[in-house]
């Protein structure tokens, strides 16, 4: 018997890196997931992949894509009980906010900020009518500590999420569903590995704040939000759920 037999999953950003480990995962634990993402190939591949998945093309800025989205998963599974809201950028351009342009900004907080808004205004009803479910908003341990090779809006945007997201919970706790931020560290994928190896001694400098030594697998922070998805965490509701390997309560790491 699987951890989530029965329920029907909506991830964003399930094309690539921690999106589609949690789809391969959510889908061996017995969960039927609509895999959405703006990159048709590499989605409809990890689609094909899962044990019982389909790919939607989404742009989580786009209003109207978004309850395309949730309408075309309604209408194939018969409802949703999980909204992982993991869809993200974190673009070379936003740095410092002394160099980091208006453009770029925005950029920024219209994926990682507007696209979690988005998700949880027209997803959260679809879960409402199913009496409850589990949201899981993707923050980061960035919108508790700070660095100073900033992203300046990256970094804001999490806050914001964060911020969300136990809005969320207190409100919507007594009609049967939680909202819980997923709190990650540095993990390697592709994306931040080409942004690290960009800049010699990018990668040394961040790994000896790590109390492990090492950054993330991917699939570790999978089974982070496989817990908050499942009934396992029914009492975990408005959570700050660090998944960082004692990152963010790292003072003095051991040599």
């Amino acid at each position: 018997m699987g951890r989530l037999d029965g329920k029907v999953a909506v991830i964003t950003g399930a094309a690539g890196g921690i999106g589609r480990e949690a789809t391969l995962l959510f889908s061996d634990e017995g969960a039927r997931v609509c895999v959405a993402d703006v990159a048709d190939e590499h989605g409809e591949q990890t689609a094909s992949e899962a044990r019982e998945a389909f790919f939607q093309k989404v742009d989580v800025t786009d209003p109207k894509s978004v309850e395309e989205m949730y309408r075309a998963t309604a209408e194939r599974y018969g409802g949703i009980d999980i909204l992982y809201n993991n869809a993200g950028i974190m673009p070379a351009d936003d740095a410092s906010i002394l160099e980091t342009e208006v453009d770029a900004w925005d950029r920024v907080q219209d994926v990682n900020t507007k696209g979690v808004y988005l998700c949880c205004k027209h997803g959260i009803p679809y879960l409402l009518e199913r009496g409850g479910g589990s949201v899981i908003n993707v923050a980061s341990f960035v919108a508790l500590a700070g660095a100073a090779t900033s992203q300046i809006s990256y970094t804001a945007s999490k806050g914001a999420v964060l911020s969300m997201s136990r809005e969320l919970a207190v409100e919507f706790a007594r009609r049967g569903v939680r909202v819980n931020a997923l709190c990650p560290g540095p993990v390697e994928t592709p994306l931040l590995m080409r942004l690290l190896n960009e800049t010699p001694g990018a990668l040394e400098r961040r790994l000896v704040h790590i109390p492990t030594g090492r950054l993330a697998q991917a699939k570790e922070i999978a089974y982070g939000a496989l817990f908050l998805a499942s009934d396992e965490s029914s009492y975990v509701n408005g959570a700050t759920f660090l998944v960082d390997g004692g990152l963010t309560a790292a003072y003095v790491t051991a040599e």
